[in-house]
Formats: C-alpha cells, structure tokens, sequence
C-alpha cells in the first residue's frame, strides 16, 4: 500500500486529524514510557540505581541536542518523511538497546540510547509542526486541533508509564520497551498518510539552528512565548514531588499523593477537552501571558489548600490551566513562525521546556527538605514575574533588529486571520 501524494493540505473531514491523532500518541507514547522501561530493565537485571539513572539519561539528555537536527523539518521537500525517519529510528535503536544490553557493554547500550533520544524531539515538537498544514484555515479550526495535540501529550504521559509497568509485571521490562518500539514503526507508517504540504521555500533559505534561536529571541511574541514556556515548565515540575512530601500535612498517607497527580492529570485532559469544544480566541500573545498567571494562581492555591479534598480540587485547576496554556503556546509558534523555521521554532520551545522541567524537578528536591511550600512559592513568583515583564515588555515599543530583514509573514498567520503586522509594533518575526 503507497503513501497518500494527495497535495493538497485542505483535505476535509476527520481523516487527517484522526491520523495525526493516532500517530502523535503512538510516538509520545514510546517517546514518554522508555525511561520508565529502560530503567525497570536494568533494575530488574540486577543493575545498580547509578547505572539504571545514567541510562535513562542517557535517552532524556539528548532531547536539548534535538534543535540541531530538526533543521530538516524545514528544508526537506516532505517533512513527513523527515518525520517517519525519525520514529523508525528513535524505535529502531531503542529495540537495540535492549536487545543487546544483555551482552554488551552497558556503553553500547548508552550510546544506541542516545541516538534514541536524539530523535525524540522530532516526536514531539516536530510532529506539533505538522499540524497547521492538517488543521486547516481558520483561527477556531487551528485551535481547536491544539486542543487536540494537548490531549495527546496528556494521554501519551499516562498511558506511556502505567503501559510500561503493566507489561514489565505480566512479561518484562524488556518486552515493555520493544513494545514501545513497535509503536514508533505504526507511527511512522500512519505519518507518511498524513496529508502533504509543500516546503516552505528553498534549503538555502532556511537558518541554521543558532540563527533560529536568534531569531526566537528577536520576535517579541516568540520570545515571550519561550520564556513563559520554560518558567511555567519549571514550576509545575515541581507538584509530583511537593504531592508526595506534602501529604502527611494534609492528614492523609503518602500513598495519596497518587490521587492528586491523578487530580492534576485528569485536569489536563479536561482543559485540552474544552480547547477542543470552545477554542479561545484571544490573540495567542496576549492569552499565554493571561494564562501564565493563571497557573500562578493555582500553584498558590496548591500551597494554601488547608485539607485534601481542596487540594485535590487545587491540582485539578492547575492541570486545566496547564492544558489551556500549552495550547496558547502551540498556537504562538503556529502563528507567529516564519514558515522556513517552523519546524525548528517549535523542536526549540519543546527541547527547553523540557530541560526547564527536569531542572524544575532538581529543584524542588533539593528545596523540599527545607520547607515542603518552598518549591511551589518560588515557581509562583517565578511565574508570576515572567507574566508582568511579558506584560510590560508587550507594551513597551522597540525598534526592529538592525541586522535581521524584516520577514514575509507566515502562513500560520494569514490562513488564521492574523494582521501581519501581529498583535504589536514588536511582533515581525525574524528567523
């Protein structure tokens, strides 16, 4: 069976967006549950705890080296390939790792994790590039797809651990990781039928990775939206661990602490549902600072919650917030990207986001032993002072770049509506 060579990305109907559904949760799936398997497989091979963490290091790490190789999102005359290569190589080395960890050196099996890894971006933020193509015109059509993407991040996050552990105790750590493999090979299958769009403009036309991030820093909406990302990214990251040391004050077992990341989980999924129902329509710059201060209020709340059944309330309101806020940002970078660097502006924004999470949580364990409210108190100001300078920044007029030409504006932009002169003086994007 051929690939679709449909070339037109205005395909109606479900079809499109029920493949890139499918895919993007088989990908972040696998990409979401191989640490967990990764380390249950060194573990239960008698493996020691350092060499179990390197390892899966080893395949998280790479993920901050993925803007450097998701320069071929742009230049490739089908990304979809570009795409589908990468899931056949992100499950390709992962099933070798495993296979052969039993009779190799453990850096053999390091090294096939890396280039794991490495690929791993291009699950996640380079999928997410995908999106506007098949989304379609329209601002609530857009959106309402962001919604979607949101959903698949939350049910890839659960599904991809509690996947893992049910696997690893009926049949192994091993066979759990090769089954996750196995979904990287349908996800690269199912991404060459997703609908075809036309590359942006010439290779030679598309910046190299440090020009991009330069770019990123230059357009004040893309800035904004990066700084807010990575904060907000570093002070939620603390809850699964302020969960479980603050129970004991809320009068309950640590045991719960479940019932609250459930809480905050399933409050992720209810915020990305009513993206999907009721799109916002509020000028993408504008709605990730609003909401940025929204998660800044819940993560108060969290700290002030003065029995469970209100912090379980709390969590949930900070997972809805986190929905709402993620799908502002996916449609910043959709909307405001040049169309030569989309692909890399967003495999950026993801790459630092989750470095800025797994700082979040170093953080928060070394602050916890100090006082259990200290983690969230400084994500909450740390939000809080990232919301009020992209508000005041947003206000504030700045001349254009001296060395950058001022850009055609994006498709994103045209197709959802969008001014091309953006939401402020500040708001030409330069890549």
């Amino acid at each position: 069976m051929r690939p679709s060579t449909d070339h037109s990305v205005d395909e109606p109907g479900w079809g499109p967006l029920a493949r890139y559904i499918i895919a993007a949760t088989l990908a972040r799936t696998s990409d979401g549950g191989a640490v967990v398997a990764i380390v249950l497989m060194v573990t239960a091979g008698g493996g020691s705890g350092w060499l179990a963490g390197a390892l899966g290091a080893c395949i998280t790490a790479p993920h901050l080296l993925g803007p450097f190789v998701a320069r071929s999102l742009d230049t490739a005359r089908d990304g979809r390939t570009a795409i589908a290569a990468a899931s056949l190589v992100h499950g390709t080395a992962l099933a070798a790792a495993v296979l052969l960890y039993p009779h190799t050196h453990p850096a053999v099996t390091a090294a096939l994790l890396v280039v794991s890894g490495l690929f791993g971006p291009l699950l996640t933020g380079g999928i997410s590039s995908r999106l506007p193509a098949i989304a379609g015109h329209g601002q609530r059509r857009q959106r309402r797809a962001q919604g979607w993407d949101v959903a698949t991040y939350g049910i890839s996050g659960t599904v991809g651990p509690t996947l893992v552990a049910a696997l690893a105790a009926w049949a192994s750590p091993a066979t759990a990781a090769l089954t996750l493999a196995a979904g990287c090979f349908i996800a690269a299958v199912v991404i060459r039928f997703l609908p075809y769009a036309p590359a942006p403009g010439k290779a030679a036309d598309v910046p190299r990775p440090i020009r991009t991030l330069t770019g990123i820093l230059v357009s004040g909406p893309l800035r904004r939206t990066l700084y807010l990302t990575v904060t907000v990214a570093f002070s939620v990251a603390a809850l699964p661990i302020t969960a479980v040391a603050g129970t004991p004050a809320l009068g309950v077992s640590a045991s719960a602490a479940g019932l609250l990341t459930a809480a905050y989980g399933l409050g992720n999924l209810a915020g990305s549902a009513g993206v999907m129902i009721r799109p916002p329509r509020t000028d993408a710059d504008r709605l990730t600072t609003r909401l940025a201060a929204t998660i800044a209020a819940a993560l108060l709340l969290i700290t002030l919650a003065p029995s469970f059944p209100l912090a379980i309330a709390a969590y949930a309101a900070a997972g809805i917030a986190n929905a709402y806020f993620f799908a502002a940002t996916l449609a910043a970078r959709s909307e405001y990207a040049p169309d030569n660097a989309r692909g890399q502006i967003f495999v950026w924004v993801g790459a630092l986001k989750i470095t800025a999470g797994s700082a979040g949580t170093a953080a928060a364990g070394a602050l916890i032993s100090a006082s259990l409210l200290l983690p969230l108190l400084l994500g909450t100001a740390l939000t809080l002072a990232a919301t009020l300078l992209s508000s005041v920044e947003r206000h504030r007029r700045r001349n254009p770049h001296p060395d950058l030409p001022p850009p055609e504006p994006s498709r994103a932009q045209t197709k959802c509506g969008h001014s091309t002169r953006g939401p402020g003086p500040e708001s030409r994007t330069s890549t």
